[in-house]
């Protein structure tokens, strides 16, 4: 693109940055290799006419969203072997450019469906069903939550008795509220489904277990016997994919059917039961990973726009009769977008945290090494629940900073908010997922009261407290951590108290933990908030970029600490632990970071890399070209297709008859 089609103001931006995009984006994209190849899958996708030839997605109705959803992932998997896409990054950056934020109709059964046989079959299960479902001769989705229950997993209803005379298990939905309901794909798309449900053996109920099931035909998709399936219906967002219900009534399977990689029911009913009850939590860890990933990748474009904008957009005046400023020249527009780029690449690190956990946990839980799964399993549930929260909220921020033009679907914001708010209830709703971890945490508190040594993270919950800050006016990364730290110590300690004085008052310790919800809440809140902040400040300061790079990437971490601190003070203050003048110097270390982070904005949003056809706004464009862009959407409206719409003929031409019409006798 030449520097004399980008808007002036852009371009200013640009020319003003104190350091060398490209040296950010190499490291946020692992280096120059990857960069490149990364573009190079972009420049492919976007080239391609049959992407082009589809109705916009926000032109479509739900119907329409699914249909193209199907077709690009048909089109999607002719193009891997074509372009020669190799592994899980070139697939995910493909992915990203041609359906951005269109979660696709068979996405479910490559992200769950298959990793769930994958990790939880037997070696003769995966030889039976992997290569039919690598070759989407088996469709799959993965049923758990129900109509009556989601997140409190053992509540569910689905049941699967288990029959020895004929060796079958009997999967049925007893209730109107045992009715799987919300799985992706479940209704249109697939012909089979691992079924989470209650397992009934000699009598007995032994807890949720998978099995799989087929639900219709493989050579004409009829829905079997025993199975009503169907589309929930129309949703806030997620068109593309037809999220369904399933009804199941005494529908037998095979013994075999029931995934026995670690639990297994004999021919005979006997039950044996796993070695460790926490095996299973390997996909939970992998798809929350995924989550605290795509929460970055939400609000990062959302920054890009909502920033890229208000560089362009200028509004009123600071001076009488001068010239309009632009809206990122305002200390409020900066208060409100500065911190949200801060935590985007916060989410960023945090994702990749998680990725390699990930990698590496699972590659232990293979070996039978099961130790620090519980602390895996604790820090991905309070991540999924903390950048999911982050990001939904930092995105209708960019929106509403982004004025009218925001509401539109022309500035891509809807379609972002609607893809990622999602993630704070589905694999766990937050608040459930946040009280997962603070019953990690209060596990951690009691070992520290009986003289354990706890492990990784959580090793600060043992250290001794300091009684106040060492915050001074140069606000170090030393000093904010350890104020975060005693944040988060402070409250599981307090919540763990008032526990603790609950129950020795005679409170049963189920009513005991419902009593101090909030606290415990508030404590898995602050152990995830300091997660974030160290992990960030680790990364900065081992980082061996670019000097002015890591200088301004130095500032982007400062402000995310101590906007963090000052939008959650009365945490910090409560005990005393900062002093008035202390809370001074961190107001006005955030002003000033304003101005060390402003000439740099744009650059940094330009740093995360990400073209026009993901973006999809008229309002972020790379060219800035603000105006020509709503113009031009506007134009292509179906509406605007006609110059005079039916509608006027029915219903707006009858109206001006004034004998006819009612209004005129009022």
């Amino acid at each position: 693109m030449s520097e004399q089609s980008v808007n002036a103001d852009l371009a200013k931006e640009r020319l003003n940055a104190t350091f060398d995009v490209e040296n950010l984006t190499n490291l946020i994209y692992g280096g120059p290799e990857k960069v490149e190849r990364r573009r190079q899958i972009h420049k492919v996708a976007g080239e391609d006419p049959f992407y082009k030839k589809l109705k916009p997605w926000s032109y479509c109705s739900v119907e329409e969203q699914y249909e193209n959803g199907l077709a690009k992932h048909n089109h999607i998997k002719e193009s891997v072997d074509k372009l020669e896409l190799n592994g899980f990054e070139d697939l995910y950056y493909y992915k990203s450019c041609v359906t951005p934020h269109e979660p696709g109709p068979l996405d479910v059964h490559y992200g769950m469906f298959i990793p769930t046989i994958e990790q939880q079959g037997t070696a003769e299960q995966k030889e039976k069903w992997l290569a039919s479902a690598y070759s989407e001769e088996i469709k799959g989705t993965y049923a758990q939550t129900e109509m009556g229950h989601g997140t409190f997993l053992r509540g569910l209803e689905t049941t699967a008795t288990y029959d020895p005379k004929t060796k079958e298990f009997i999967l049925n939905s007893p209730t109107l509220t045992s009715i799987k309901y919300w799985p992706a794909a479940l209704g249109k798309t697939t012909n089979h489904c691992v079924v989470v449900a209650q397992l009934y053996t000699q009598g007995t109920c032994h807890g949720i277990h998978t099995f799989m099931l087929q639900t219709r035909s493989l050579e004409d998709h009829s829905v079997l016997p025993g199975i009503e399936v169907g589309v929930i219906g129309n949703k806030f967002g997620f068109g593309t994919n037809d999220n369904g219900y399933l009804k199941i009534t005494n529908v037998r399977i095979p013994r075999d059917n029931m995934l026995m990689r670690y639990s297994k029911v004999l021919e005979d009913g006997t039950y044996i039961k796993p070695k460790n009850s926490k095996v299973s939590y390997g996909v939970m860890v992998y798809i929350r990973s995924m989550i605290v990933k795509q929460a970055f990748q939400a609000l990062a474009e959302a920054c890009v726009i909502s920033i890229r904008y208000s560089a362009v957009r200028r509004q009123s005046e600071t001076v009488p009769g001068g010239i309009e400023p632009q809206i990122l020249d305002y200390q409020t527009q900066q208060y409100r977008l500065f911190p949200l780029l801060a935590t985007a690449y916060a989410l960023y690190f945090a994702g990749n945290y998680m990725s390699t956990a990930y990698s590496e946990g699972s590659q232990k839980i293979e070996k039978g090494q099961l130790e620090e799964l519980p602390q895996l399993h604790a820090l991905s549930a309070g991540l999924k629940a903390f950048t999911s929260y982050a990001a939904s909220a930092g995105v209708e921020v960019c929106r509403i900073c982004c004025g009218g033009h925001g509401y539109s679907h022309a500035s891509g914001l809807p379609k972002i908010y609607v893809s990622v708010v999602p993630a704070c209830t589905y694999e766990g709703e937050n608040t459930v997922m946040m009280l997962q971890v603070a019953r990690y945490l209060m596990k951690c508190y009691k070992d520290k009261q009986q003289g354990s040594k706890l492990p990784g993270f959580v090793s600060y919950i043992a250290e001794i407290p300091e009684k106040r800050s060492c915050m001074d006016e140069h606000v170090s990364f030393n000093c904010l951590v350890k104020a975060y730290k005693h944040r988060a110590a402070r409250l599981i300690e307090e919540a763990a108290k008032q526990m603790q004085s609950l129950i020795q008052s005679g409170s049963p310790a189920h009513e005991a933990w419902n009593k101090s919800s909030v606290q415990l809440f508030w404590a898995a809140n602050a152990h995830c908030h300091l997660f974030c902040v160290q992990n960030f400040v680790e990364n900065v300061e081992r980082s061996s970029g670019n000097s002015k790079t890591n200088e301004v990437l130095k500032a982007v971490c400062q402000l995310y600490s101590v906007h963090g601190i000052l939008e959650n003070l009365g945490e910090f203050i409560h005990d005393g632990f900062l002093s008035a003048q202390q809370v001074d110097y961190l107001q006005k270390a955030m002003f000033k970071l304003f101005e060390v982070i402003r000439p740099n904005a744009v650059a940094l949003v330009d740093a995360f890399d990400i073209p026009d056809q993901v973006l999809q706004s008229c309002l972020g464009r790379y060219d800035g070209q603000v105006y020509q862009a709503l113009y031009d959407y506007a134009k292509m409206a179906p509406m605007n297709q006609t110059e005079i719409h039916s509608t006027y003929y029915t219903h707006l031409r009858p109206l001006m008859n004034p004998e006819t019409s009612n209004y005129s006798k009022l």
